[in-house]
């Protein structure tokens, strides 16, 4: 009944060469995804208080923490904090501990000229975390 048997002998060899390029084909899109880059997670940061004064427009800060965390509210230890005087003439720097806390004090901050506000501004730097910055941070009043 079925003598040509000419499509069965070259059927068994379409099979493997099709398998073949889907199978390179797999491995390719396989690898895109798993190559994506690492997208960083964000960080915050809270001070322990909002604002402080200031006699006659100048003075030493209180001591204020600035504490450090991610998403989660997990701290993050280690970060690079640095933070500017109102008249930007005035840093801080230093680095979190393991608790995500920065304990610093500004010597002889001063408000810009001719303002009775102003406020401190922050930027928190760690390698995993898109950098933080914020210039109105914590408020500066003259009294």
């Amino acid at each position: 009944m079925f003598d040509n048997e000419s499509a069965s002998v070259g059927l068994p060899i379409r099979i493997v060469v099709l398998t073949i390029i889907g199978m390179i084909g797999i491995y390719t899109i396989l690898s895109a995804v798993t190559s994506t880059p690492f997208v960083p997670d964000t960080m915050f940061a809270s001070s322990n208080c909002s604002s402080f004064n200031l006699t006659n427009g100048t003075g030493d800060s209180p001591y204020l923490t600035i504490n450090v965390f991610d998403n989660d509210g997990r701290p993050v230890g280690d970060a690079n904090v640095i933070v500017w005087g109102p008249s930007r003439e005035k840093v801080a720097g230093g680095i979190t501990d393991a608790d995500g806390e920065f304990e610093y004090r500004l010597l002889n901050v001063s408000l810009p000229r001719g303002k009775t506000e102003g406020y401190l501004s922050v930027k928190v730097m760690q390698d995993g975390y898109l950098d933080y910055s914020n210039d109105y941070f914590l408020k500066v009043k003259k009294v």
